[in-house]
This record gives C-alpha cells, structure tokens and sequence, in this order.
C-alpha cells in the first residue's frame, strides 16, 4: 500500500513538473513572438496602394528603409477597390487611397475586433493628358462632363477644337482611383457606352495617348511632376497637359488650371482629390511608424518633392542675419 502511495505520489509530483515546464516553454515562446512582432523602425508589413500612386509610395519606402534598414515593405499595387477589400480582408496593414473608409466598411473592421486608423497625408490631382500633336490644350468641367457622360464624343464638338475625329478615353484599370474619382465627380452610373480603353498602368496609358493622337488620358500627376525623375522626364515627352477650368465660360486663360502644385494649393485644380493612409494595428507597430514620418515628419518633403500638396508641410529653420546691411 505504502509503496503505491509512493508511486502516486511521484507521478502527481512529475505530471506537476511537467505542466510548470510546458507552461515555460509556452511563456517563452511567446515572448519571443512578442519580441519578434515588428515595430516603428524594424520588421516587415504588406502595404496596398493604387497604382496611380506607384512613384509616390515607392519614394516614401525606399526612403523610410533608408533611415531605418531593418524596416521591409512588401508593396502590392493594385485597383484601389481591392486594395481596400485586402484591407478589410485583414491582409495587408496599410493602404494609399483617395478616399476613406466607409460606415459598413469600418463596420467590418470593428466586427473582427480590428482598429483602423485614416490619415490625409496630400493633395492630389487628376491630370488630363493628350497626345502633344493635338494642339487642344484647355478644357472646361462643362464640356469634360459632356465627354464623360456620351453628349461630345468628337474632338470638332468642344469649343474652339480644331482637332477632328472620335474621343477614346483611356483609363488605368476599371475600379482604380482614377476611374472611381470620375464617376464618382460626375455622378456616372455607367460608361458602357462611352469609347474607353482600359491600358493597363498609369505609365501605359501616356504610352497609348503618345500612339493615339485622338485619345484623351486620366493618370495621377505624380507620374509626371517630379521633374527629378528620369522616368517622369520620359512620361512627360511627347504628350500635353490639358489646363481645365471650373468656369463655364472661362473669360482669360488664367481660368484655367493644371495639375500641378500652384494649381493644388488653394484647390484651384478641379480635378484635384485628397490621399489617405489607412492602417489597421492596435500596438506600435512598422504602419504606425511610416504613418507617423509621413505626417509629422520629413515624408512631407517627398510628398512635396514629388508635386503634391503635403497636409502637414515639414517646418524648416531659416537663420536670419541682422547687421550693417539689412
């Protein structure tokens, strides 16, 4: 009896000791997952963006690693309707979009016990661009939303036009910002009808409009305003940017508005749209990192450096000198 007590007295005590030791082990994997989890300066994390956005997203990120090495980003560019979707679906953990997220949408991300986080991080503008043989060079929302909505589609139609033959239009991707921000501003319901073509990529559609001379381009104008870029340079070759005016009847070319900065800053630019930056992470972590340098840090510089309109401009210090000759 004694000697079965003895034994069932060693096997608690045993069974005991190995709970405590699968317990350890459990702890202290979990610590490591813990201290592997990424933070502002290092680890990897997937982010989403627009294609239109492309030069954008890749000069933030090639700069960010090159303050902080140990930071990956695994950028996927796509239509911003599935970058969104991939964001609900909890597979990336940023995106670069034109718009925020919606009522049901954040619906979604609260019902799967996520946190997301929005930031205007720029403004920035549609451009409309034609082959540089077309000697049209301004239009009105007036007469764009004519294009758009299938009432002009003949170049000869828009006023003071000597150009002559069908309007293609040329887009992207369908459900990409540039597409969206369209239909959307005019209302569209649908363009079935309309003579449109679909090239694929921002840089393929200046591609169709240099070979079409009869095409009319919608791309994101930070694939043409850094005029520091050699592929901007090349984008900018051979193709026009239209100046649209708000005014109906515009009295003066000084109507007229581009997509690029003196024309973003006070939103004189009609075609001009705001970026987002949404994230979803509850701890600081590598998103909340990047977010943070773009909008309280010198990420404002690049977004400034690439033609857009930072939300937060980065201050910078002047050194003033009084003496003799001020």
């Amino acid at each position: 009896m004694s000697y079965l007590n003895r034994s069932m007295r060693y096997l608690f005590r045993a069974g005991i000791e190995s709970i405590v030791l699968v317990t350890l082990l459990l702890f202290g994997c979990s610590k490591t997952s813990e201290n592997q989890r990424d933070n502002p300066v290092q680890g990897t994390i997937t982010i989403a963006a627009d294609e239109s956005f492309k030069p954008l997203v890749d000069a933030l990120t090639k700069a960010y690693t090159g303050i902080y090495p140990r930071a990956h980003f695994n950028v996927v560019y796509k239509p911003e309707q599935e970058a969104i979707l991939e964001l609900l679906e909890d597979s990336v953990r940023m995106v670069f979009t034109t718009r925020q997220l919606g009522e049901k949408e954040i619906l979604m991300v609260k019902q799967q016990d996520g946190i997301q986080k929005a930031h205007h991080i720029a403004l920035d503008g549609l451009a409309l661009v034609v082959n540089q043989s077309n000697s049209d060079s301004l239009i009105t929302m007036v007469e764009l939303r004519s294009i758009v909505e299938g009432k002009i589609t003949d170049w000869s139609q828009l006023k003071g036009s000597s150009q002559k033959g069908p309007i293609t239009l040329v887009f992207d991707n369908a459900n990409s910002s540039n597409l969206n921000f369209v239909m959307s501003k005019f209302e569209l319901k649908s363009i079935q009808k309309l003579r449109i073509k679909s090239a694929g990529s921002n840089k393929n559609v200046v591609d169709e409009i240099k070979k079409n001379p009869l095409s009319l381009g919608f791309i994101g104008v930070n694939w043409i305003s850094d005029g520091h870029e050699k592929l901007a340079r090349e984008l900018s070759n051979g193709i026009r940017v239209l100046g649209v005016s708000a005014k109906s009847n515009p009295s003066s070319i000084a109507d007229y508005y581009q997509p690029f900065q003196n024309g973003l800053e006070l939103k004189n630019y009609p075609l001009s749209r705001d970026v987002y930056i949404i994230i979803r992470e509850g701890y600081a972590g590598l998103g909340g990192g990047m977010l943070n340098y773009i909008a309280r840090d010198v990420g404002g510089l690049i977004i400034q450096k690439m033609g857009l309109i930072p939300t937060v401009v980065y201050p910078r210090e002047l050194e003033i000198r009084t003496g003799q000759n001020f």
